[in-house]
């Protein structure tokens, strides 16, 4: 039987109280990280959020959801059913880092949206090495993780796995529309979720992102707006293949890689939302064609009256931002249909 998720009250929730949770780390400049486990059920799921800098939604989203899951009685479902443990910001040195363009998460209004020209002018986002999502311990004895990538592997090690369903939240910067990666062994017990969640997306208004990549990156297309989750191996043999020891050196395991080492046959799951959506004309064999407007937004962002000129091509080429609130309307569907499509399994 389904679980739902009361998608509407969770994108109306508040941010929950930090003591609800447990500290269960700090991050290198010394923020606090914050875990919360929730429920008593016999089914375990994993969500994090924020292993980027520059993709500010899916901790918003989590936040939400935590604040949802409190606010349920111990009876409700999905509590009673489920058992969560979820750490809304795994990285949140990135987010104070990105705040000048991204702090308008909270509160928001119906339809707010990201400035484009606040985010070209602020966006910061880690090279490979710092990377969180490619950051989790290849071993017990991995020195040089981030702390970090450490505490959130401490959490999810100790929380009783194995666990049916992971989820890390992403965003890009730019899409022609949502995004969604999979487990690639999963692809034969998900159709009927894809199905779903590509008639959800569309009646809220938007196509899915379709590219294929030809495997690049661990990149396989499964399905219309549907790739498998890139894999730190595969990222790893396209930098050797570039001749790039030194980068390919830098990757370590993702989130999913990581929580599926911790046993059983987990559905990991990447959301992928643009905060701007390109015309899906301007893509080609799953690559941004960027014609020289495109590749002078920055600088425009950057020059005399920015923000207008980067309003004026924008408006030109075509891009527009997705609010926030269908952002995370999104990212829960993923979630609910994945949560589904588990349940129906066991």
């Amino acid at each position: 039987m389904p679980v739902p998720m009361a998608i509407e009250d969770i994108v109306a929730q508040g941010q929950p109280p930090a003591e609800a949770g447990r500290e269960i780390g700090r991050s290198r400049e010394g923020r606090p990280l914050v875990g919360y486990e929730i429920g008593t059920g016999s089914i375990h799921v994993s969500l994090i959020g924020g292993c980027h800098a520059d993709e500010p939604v899916g901790p918003v989203m989590l936040g939400r959801l935590v604040s949802h899951l409190l606010s349920r009685s111990d009876s409700a479902p999905v509590r009673s059913r489920l058992r969560w443990w979820i750490v809304p910001h795994v990285n949140p040195d990135g987010a104070a880092h990105n705040a000048a363009w991204s702090e308008n998460t909270n509160p928001l209004g119906s339809g707010s949206a990201y400035d484009l020209a606040s985010y070209l002018r602020h966006v910061v986002r880690e090279p490979p090495g710092d990377d969180m999502e490619y950051g989790f311990p290849r071993s017990a004895n991995d020195d040089g993780v981030r702390p970090e990538n450490q505490a959130v592997a401490s959490f999810l090690a100790g929380a009783g796995a194995p666990f049916v369903l992971h989820g890390s939240f992403h965003g890009m910067g730019y899409a022609a529309g949502p995004w969604f990666l999979i487990e690639r062994s999963w692809a034969d017990r998900t159709a009927g979720m894809r199905q779903r969640l590509r008639e959800r997306t569309a009646a809220l208004g938007y196509q899915v992102h379709d590219i294929d990549r030809g495997g690049e990156k661990g990149f396989h297309r499964i399905d219309e707006g549907f790739t498998s989750r890139p894999d730190s191996r595969a990222m790893v043999a396209y930098f050797k293949e570039l001749g790039d020891e030194a980068t390919a050196a830098l990757f370590r395991p993702s989130s999913m890689e990581y929580v599926r080492s911790l046993g059983g046959d987990p559905l990991t799951l990447v959301s992928e939302m643009p905060l701007f959506i390109v015309p899906a004309a301007l893509y080609q064999k799953g690559e941004l064609i960027r014609p020289p407007e495109l590749v002078g937004l920055r600088a425009a962002a950057t020059g005399p009256d920015g923000t207008a000129r980067v309003e004026e091509m924008a408006a030109e080429i075509g891009i527009q931002p997705m609010p926030i609130e269908d952002q995370m309307r999104l990212q829960l569907a993923f979630l609910e249909e994945a949560l589904a499509t588990v349940l129906g399994q066991l």
